[in-house]
């Protein structure tokens, strides 16, 4: 389940373009997800907000229930941050390119 802080929202509709499963609409000019336990945790939204507003939360298998993964597209680079319940950050860097290599 993804949480959108409305605050940080500019309201681009770049989420609601790419949700495969068209669960974010725009209200009062910001995004909002219309049915939340829908979401299929996919992050394609996650990875098109250009300001960070949305997030997936993680469960106690993705290091800690309730912590937030976020991501910042920097053109080649696809950074994402975890935070968790207790203000700790991890960070992680892919080449965009060499996301698929195993």
């Amino acid at each position: 389940m993804i949480h959108i802080d409305e605050q940080t929202c500019i309201g681009c509709t770049k989420c609601t373009k790419v949700c495969p499963g068209n669960l974010l609409v725009m209200k009062n000019g910001k995004s909002t997800s219309r049915e939340p336990r829908a979401c299929w945790s996919c992050t394609a939204c996650i990875k098109e907000c250009p300001v960070q507003a949305i997030a997936l939360y993680t469960g106690a298998d993705a290091g800690g229930r309730g912590g937030l993964l976020y991501a910042k597209d920097s053109g080649d680079i696809l950074t994402w941050t975890f935070q968790s319940v207790e203000g700790q950050t991890k960070t992680i860097e892919i080449q965009k390119n060499q996301s698929n290599n195993y």
